[in-house]
């Protein structure tokens, strides 16, 4: 394919992703903002509202996608989606410096949102390897639990930060992960800026799908490969540039809370995707590669959460060794499915 050909969706790429980093950057001042001025914790408020912010571009790519035949495009799309915010949330530790992000963070919520994610990861490969067949209710009884569930785990972190029953002792460190005094800001510009934040995310978060998913085509990439590599990639640069605003700010649960909560809705769009998909349900298509995906996310989120209960200070190439272990699992994962991967 002609260079010229792949210029205008290239182009439209670089935009898209410039409006999206910007839009992340500013997100994580309005939601903490948000956070003050209401009951909601910054491990809550990052699942709640930076997560469902940034989910927004996973949203529209998979409507759309299931919409024009190609369900199991969405479907990698969030598979993809849940292990690359891991490995964003791993290479953004380096921007800490002297401690790992997981020495700096101990609150229970963010346990609680870690393992719910892995807990509905474990339900999606149990759908995928049933071929998506179940006793009762249905081909669509999976979707339905996936979705239930990713809801009650956004219920139970709700409830840990409003009422944790437990509380790390000893925290010499708490002095530096102390968050900055944010300036007032009104109820009125707080709505309105998180209102055109989100706008923006949303139509350059479409746009990045768009046209990450017409270069794939057109460069012969095949369906699921594309879904899980490129067109994730593409749709979590929200996340990412969320993720550094909020460790600019020192709002380290807000970033880790961003993570978490931004996969447990794009789980729960799975139900989605067969609602606006004409054909068979997607868990009922996926296969081995779909299967191996998920794990891969379960696997990245476990180190990440062992890494939150363990607190180990040392630092290697200045990130702590559970986000370089993250990023060792990625590639290796990643170089399985690079060679497994249908339509090649």
């Amino acid at each position: 394919m002609s260079g010229v050909t792949l210029a205008p969706p290239i182009i439209g790429f670089c935009l898209a992703a410039s409006a999206v980093w910007w839009a992340g950057t500013r997100l994580p001042r309005f939601v903490v903002a948000l956070s003050d001025k209401t009951s909601l914790g910054q491990g809550f408020a990052g699942l709640l509202v930076l997560g469902g912010i940034t989910s927004l571009p996973e949203l529209a790519t998979a409507t759309t996608a299931a919409a024009i035949g190609a369900p199991l495009l969405a479907m990698n799309d969030v598979l993809g989606s849940a292990a690359f915010n891991v490995l964003l949330l791993a290479i953004a530790d380096m921007l800490l410096g002297p401690r790992p992000l997981t020495s700096v963070v101990a609150r229970p919520v963010t346990l609680i949102q870690g393992v719910s994610g892995m807990m509905v990861l474990a339900l999606i490969i149990a759908a995928i390897t049933s071929d998506g067949r179940a006793p009762i209710g249905g081909p669509y009884l999976w979707p339905a639990i996936i979705f239930a569930a990713s809801i009650a785990s956004i219920h139970i972190a709700d409830r840990t930060e409003r009422r944790p029953m437990w509380q790390v002792i000893d925290q010499p460190e708490r002095a530096f992960a102390e968050a900055a005094k944010q300036s007032e800001i009104s109820w009125r510009t707080l709505l309105l800026w998180l209102s055109i934040l989100a706008a923006i995310i949303m139509v350059a978060g479409a746009t990045l799908a768009a046209t990450a998913a017409r270069i794939a085509t057109q460069t012969g990439i095949g369906g699921s490969l594309m879904g899980f590599l490129f067109v994730s990639a593409a749709t979590s640069l929200p996340e990412f540039s969320a993720i550094i605003g909020a460790i600019r700010h020192q709002r380290y649960e807000l970033a880790i809370g961003e993570v978490f909560g931004s996969n447990l809705f794009n789980f729960s769009f799975i139900l989605i995707i067969d609602a606006v998909s004409s054909g068979p349900p997607v868990l009922g298509l996926a296969g081995p590669f779909e299967a191996m995906a998920a794990l891969l996310a379960l696997l990245m989120s476990g180190v990440f959460v062992l890494g939150l209960v363990e607190r180990r200070d040392r630092t290697i190439l200045r990130m702590g060794e559970d986000s370089l272990a993250v990023i060792v699992v990625y590639g290796a994962g990643l170089a399985f499915l690079l060679g497994a991967a249908p339509g090649h």
